[in-house]
């Protein structure tokens, strides 16, 4: 059995598990990670040895895995979508501030996305808290917010008449599956934590429900801007056979694109969700 150690990152939002091997795992150091998952909303795994299917028995033991309906995947397991950056490429997929599949009825839970290859230099991946963002807001506006919703699709990142950069479209497929619309409310009660988190984004949010999208964007950039403050976030650099496990309905991510003429690619699997349920007032 393999010896774990849980440490915080001492920012907003994260924590580092060391010594983890994961087909040795038991159930409660699985009940660790679990309620380490809640606390610090991304989790951090470092020197891992982990084969595909490794990787896919230690996601299940989370949640169902849920089928990427727009990533290549990774040969042979379709479960892992590929996360790739070739050196021709100028860019990158995911980067901008985004939630994974807030465009769907039921949410992702969460991504793991293990390193397979890395570039020399660059390539690091910010994470802000939404959780601590919807905290920092007054009184008044997290009040305001309590009470609406917002209109999130896949059709505008994902569809056949979406913005997709020339280099970038070969990565995605299926453009005529892109018809994912859903309403959510613009906080939710983390099914976890219990926290109300802010549950909107750049990447796949259009408005607010019952507003139009001139309407809304006045809020909603101002959210956009405050969540995405240093005091929110933490930077990770990726190391070789590191591990980042997200909580999709706590955090946004953004890739950065500052490795221009190397190579990346992470394996990246996605875990199904619960319904999301408003905050309380």
């Amino acid at each position: 059995m393999s010896t774990l150690s849980i440490s915080q990152t001492g920012a907003a939002l994260g924590a580092t598990v060391h010594g983890l091997q994961p087909s040795q795992v038991s159930d409660a150091q699985l009940a660790e990670i679990k309620q380490a998952y809640a606390d610090a909303e991304v989790l951090f795994f470092t020197d891992l040895q982990m084969e595909p299917q490794e990787h896919i028995d230690f996601a299940q033991r989370f949640a169902q895995i849920n089928i990427n309906r727009f990533f290549t995947p990774v040969e042979g397991f379709a479960e892992i979508a590929e996360v790739r950056k070739e050196p021709e490429q100028q860019n990158n997929i995911g980067g901008g501030w985004h939630t994974d599949h807030s465009y769907d009825q039921v949410p992702a839970m969460g991504s793991m996305a293990y390193a397979r290859a890395l570039p020399n230099s660059g390539g690091d991946t910010l994470f802000a808290s939404m959780t601590q963002a919807f905290a920092a807001l007054s009184p008044g506006l997290q009040e305001t917010l309590l009470g609406l919703n917002a209109v999130h699709s896949s059709r505008h990142a994902f569809g056949a008449a979406a913005p997709v950069p020339k280099d970038l479209r070969g990565r995605f497929g299926n453009a005529d599956q892109a018809l994912q619309d859903a309403v959510h409310p613009m906080v939710v009660k983390h099914p976890l934590s219990g926290k109300p988190a802010l549950y909107v984004n750049p990447g796949f949010t259009l408005h607010i429900e019952g507003w139009t999208a001139l309407e809304s964007a006045p809020l909603l950039q101002f959210l956009y801007q405050h969540a995405a403050k240093p005091e929110f976030t933490y930077r990770y650099k990726w190391q070789p056979n590191s591990m980042a496990f997200w909580d999709n309905r706590a955090t946004w991510h953004y890739a950065l694109n500052d490795y221009p003429g190397q190579h990346r690619l992470l394996h990246r699997i996605t875990l199904e969700g619960v319904p999301l349920a408003a905050a309380a007032s």
